[in-house]
């Protein structure tokens, strides 16, 4: 088949999308498809990553005028988003009405399917199909930060304040009175830190590598839809805790790893009884991109 991905894969510590982008595009070629980013004749599937337009790729608009030219075109939407996630108020809208369009929806997860067919969605055929992590980079390690502390660490691509930083500001706050921790944020943060050791963003190899080192991972972050962090984390089998509004972080991480605010997460962290956590083993981006792969199949 011809395949339109309607984003180019870039290499850096991008988010979870283009990690999928990446993922996805390096299967298809395996398996004989052929993989376009613009407009072509004869293109057999369109697959959108996102509805807006970017220097990475094609619309919704676009591609709609496209398949009226075109009307034997299957259009296969994955969503990774929604209003909550980030405080904005356009977002839902431009999904469920791009969803009128589609042929088969794929949520990353079930809180996010749940969250957009209760606002009412369009189109009738979804699916769930988890991210993946890729294991030769994000694996359980002996080789931990050797400095008799429990050692606290979480990662984002984004800065955004919804990515839980007043949690992590609270972190900063208790490590600097309580020095049997330390708290590192690796990413791009806001500058409000004053106790915690930051490192700059990074990936594959290198984020696998330095998170293995510690001995909690924490997340904070608000109503997220499939977080990879959450997944890289777990595959590192480190004992990870979640904000109980997390949206799909809870769906990962298990609710009874969840806590309700910084007050009842140091609770937590104070008592330094971590459990690993049990609701998901997270699967290879290979074994991902198989189950997309398959669904274009059957179109």
């Amino acid at each position: 088949m011809k395949i339109l991905i309607n984003r180019k894969p870039v290499e850096g510590p991008w988010g979870g999308g283009n990690l999928f982008v990446k993922a996805l595009h390096k299967y298809l070629s395996t398996v004989g498809h052929e993989i376009v980013h613009q407009f072509s004749d004869n293109i057999d599937v369109i697959f959108i990553q996102d509805p807006r337009y970017s220097d990475l790729g094609i619309s919704i608009n676009e591609i709609v005028t496209y398949k009226r030219h075109n009307p034997s075109v299957k259009i296969i939407h994955r969503v990774n988003e929604c209003d909550a996630r980030k405080g904005t108020v356009e977002m839902d809208q431009l999904l469920r009405a791009s969803s009128q369009y589609t042929d088969h929806t794929i949520f990353v997860s079930e809180w996010m399917r749940k969250y957009h067919l209760s606002r009412g969605w369009n189109c009738h055929n979804t699916s769930v199909i988890y991210n993946g992590v890729d294991k030769q980079h994000f694996f359980k390690s002996d080789q931990k930060i050797n400095n008799g502390k429990v050692n606290i660490v979480t990662h984002h691509w984004a800065n955004n304040r919804m990515k839980g930083f007043d949690i992590y500001e609270a972190l900063d706050k208790f490590v600097g009175r309580n020095h049997d921790f330390t708290f590192t944020y690796i990413g791009r943060e806001l500058g409000t830190f004053r106790n915690t050791q930051i490192i700059s963003p990074l990936y594959e190899k290198k984020l696998g590598k330095e998170l293995s080192k510690y001995d909690v991972y924490i997340s904070g972050s608000l109503f997220d839809p499939g977080p990879n962090h959450i997944l890289e984390s777990l595959a590192c089998e480190l004992p990870t805790y979640v904000i109980n509004n997390g949206g799909g972080a809870v769906e990962f991480a298990g609710e009874d790893h969840s806590f309700s605010s910084a007050e009842e997460l140091i609770s937590i962290l104070t008592a330094k009884k971590f459990s690993k956590n049990t609701t998901m083993l997270p699967g290879l981006w290979k074994e991902c991109a198989e189950n997309y792969v398959s669904l274009v199949d059957s179109l």
